[in-house]
Parts: structure tokens; sequence; C-alpha cells
């Protein structure tokens, strides 16, 4: 009788499926999605009825036979293993990043106006060997771990919050925190975090085969990126060029949380640095990228962003970074 609750209870969003299969109180009520994958309501000639989905569904499958459920559950599996719902890989793939040298900031004359003051002066510092996201984390990736969307989602009818594979959204600098930490929980030892400032831009130029490219990979913003839509929304991971470490989407798409806190004068005080983390304290954390929303500017390599630690917003995300044992030293 608990086979498809336990099912449900292995995944939260097995609620749309038993509408599907008529999971209900009675034939002349409907199960209608109330925003939150918990809760079901039940309409009928009766007011309106708001029930946990587990209670409702190991309510109704106490009334059908052992037959019939076997039917339901293999019904629902297959539904589940269509749609991809809860399957996302929580195996991260990262990319494993060379340590070495380079000039951070903006050597560009077109961008020397008062409001691009914090993108010099052109400096050069110096980074360990480390890992960083492949792809940016994904809704699917928040799911599978967090079990719920996230909160902000809830009653809002945004266009591909139900895509799996598009970034997960609406998460402010704790959010990342909090999933980075379950997810440190779940597997010990890995160290999940999010890319310092410097590491992102090493990596967004291309690292050690960086090829001078004023976009990650490109030149050519369209080739790399989903960007200058302030209409449009999130779009799968992945489906843009790579930048030559093989690292998708770090322009465009949804801009990206770092670790560091912003400092507006942080180039002046890190020239010639090893492993710059950002200042102590702050009122904003780094933000990088640029989106789709954003213009081509905003999606350089050498762009900075900053916003508010509790901002969320539709089209900003994260990916993650990660340590990795040293394999030279650092020059």
């Amino acid at each position: 009788m608990r086979d498809l609750y336990d099912l449900y209870k292995s995944n939260l969003f097995l609620a749309d499926y038993l509408k599907i299969l008529n999971c209900t109180l009675g034939r002349k009520s409907q199960p209608i999605y109330a925003g939150d994958p918990n809760l079901l309501i039940f309409r009928s000639r009766a007011p309106r009825l708001y029930l946990p989905v587990p209670i409702i569904c190991t309510f109704a499958i106490t009334f059908i036979t052992t037959q019939m459920k076997k039917t339901l559950l293999l019904f629902a599996l297959i539904l589940i293993s269509l749609h991809g719902f809860g399957q996302a890989d929580l195996n991260f793939q990262m990319v494993a990043v060379k340590g070495g040298s380079f000039f951070m900031g903006c050597d560009d004359a077109k961008f020397l106006a008062k409001e691009y003051d914090d993108e010099r002066p052109y400096h050069r510092v110096s980074v360990a060997p480390f890992y960083i996201g492949k792809y940016e984390v994904t809704n699917g990736q928040w799911r599978k771990l967090m079990g719920i969307y996230p909160p902000a989602y809830n009653g809002v009818n945004y266009v591909n919050k139900d895509c799996d594979d598009c970034p997960v959204v609406m998460v402010n600098w704790d959010d990342a925190q909090e999933f980075i930490n379950k997810l440190n929980v779940k597997f010990p030892g890995k160290h999940y975090r999010l890319p310092t400032e410097t590491e992102w831009e090493y990596a967004a130029r291309g690292g050690k085969y960086a090829s001078g490219n004023v976009y990650p990979g490109s030149n050519r913003l369209k080739d790399v990126a989903w960007y200058g839509k302030p209409d449009g929304a999130t779009h799968p991971i992945g489906k843009k060029d790579p930048n030559e470490l093989g690292i998708y989407d770090l322009a465009g798409n949804v801009s990206e949380w770092l670790a560091d806190w912003y400092g507006e004068d942080y180039y002046k005080n890190t020239i010639d640095e090893i492993n710059p983390k950002g200042p102590k304290s702050g009122e904003k954390r780094v933000v990088r990228g640029g989106s789709y929303y954003d213009d081509d500017i905003t999606c350089r390599s050498v762009y900075r962003d900053k916003l508010d630690p509790d901002t969320r917003k539709w089209n900003l995300g994260f990916r993650l970074a990660m340590d990795a044992p040293s394999e030279e030293p650092v020059k």
C-alpha cells in the first residue's frame, strides 16, 4: 500500500504524476497544482480543500487493489523516467585549471570612463591550481540535493523553472552557501565552494591556454553566450561554444555569485599577489559573467559587477569550484 507513497517521498514532483494518475478523494474532485509541489487543491462542489499530497495519496491508495497499485506504480515510474524529474546528476563535472600567472583587469583604451575604474589597474596576479564547474549549477541539481525548488520560485510563473538543465536562479549568496554546505556533507572530502574573483577571471580568460579574447572563449559573443534579451529567459547549459578550457556559459545565460566581497580599489591592492581572495569585509559580493538580460559590455571577461548578498534575481545563479593539490609552483 505504501509503495507509491514511498516513491512520492523520494521525489517531490511525483505530485504532478499523481494528478495524471487521478489520485483523488472522489470522482467529482480534481487535483489542481497549488504552486507548491507538496500541496494539491481538490476542487469540487464543496469549498476548496487543501491537503498535503502524502495524506491524500495514502488515503486514496488504501481503496485500490494490489494489482491496480502495481500498475499505477509502474506508470508513475515510466513517467518519471521519461520526464527526468529529480534525476539530475550530483557528480558535478569539474574542470582542472592549472595554476599560473596572468594579467587581471582591463587594458582596453575603450573602457577608460570612470564607470570602469574598478577594472584597473591592469595588473599581474598568480593563481594556484583549482577546479571549476564545467557548467553552472542547474535547477535539476538544486532539486536533487535540496528536495524543493528555491523558495523564491513558489507562486511565480517563470517560463524555465521546470527546465532541469537550465541554471538555477533566484538564489542569493547565502542560498548558494547553503547548497554548497549540504553538498559537502553529502560528499565529504570534496570541499566544494564558490570561485574567487581571481580564479573566475583566470578561468574565463582560458588559464594557461588564454588567447586574448574579449569574451570567455571568443571575440564573437554570440558564439559563446546567451545575452542581450531583457525579455528573455535562461537556456539549458552547454548549448553555446565552450572557452579554451572547455567551460560553458561563463558569459551570458546567468550572472554568477563569487566568493569575494567587492572592493572598488581591490585591484590596486593586489598587484603581484598570489591567490588573492578579496577584501576581508564589505557590503556587496562580486558577481561576474553577465546574463541573458545583459549587453556585450557586461559579458566581457574583465567586467566586474556587485550585488547585495541577499539579492535574488531571475538571471542570477552560481557555479562551483574546488581546491586542487598543487601540481607545480605558482609562477
